[in-house]
């Protein structure tokens, strides 16, 4: 599984308060990329980055909402989703849609390749009756 994060910095943000924003959601390196006249945190990893992401949806008790999220950026190789920034900084997930503008200071996008998406969704957010996990999948795949 490889996870790659990433958040652009508007002229009007704190970048310490962007770089928050992603560590209350990823255990994740960041490091800085310049597009143009855009500065975009990038974090990459395994699995591990995940964690305290997952552990957020299920406090919240979101799972299900939130495999609907997963499952829409659902392709071969893995999965995209994005979340609002401002929500991240108060360690809250919110998920959003990047072509709606339902982020005003634009999405975290987070990338998921890995050989088995479903199965990586159902670790992430598994399913549930009244709020208790029924199908939860103990590890994702790709060790």
């Amino acid at each position: 599984m490889r996870v790659i994060i990433r958040a652009e910095v508007r002229p009007t943000e704190d970048e310490e308060k962007v770089v928050k924003a992603l560590l209350n959601l990823f255990d994740v390196q960041l490091r800085e990329e310049v597009s143009g006249h855009v500065k975009i945190l990038v974090g990459e990893g395994g699995r591990e980055a995940l964690v305290k992401f997952r552990r957020l949806l299920m406090e919240q008790r979101i799972l299900d909402a939130a495999r609907q999220y997963l499952l829409r950026g659902l392709h071969e190789r893995g999965f995209s989703f994005y979340l609002n920034k401002q929500a991240a900084y108060s360690g809250k997930v919110s998920f959003c849609s990047f072509e709606y503008g339902e982020s005003p200071l634009g999405p975290i996008t987070v990338e998921v390749e890995t050989d088995d998406p479903q199965r990586a969704i159902l670790w992430l957010a598994p399913r549930t009756v009244q709020g208790t996990p029924v199908e939860e999948v103990r590890e994702p795949p790709d060790p």
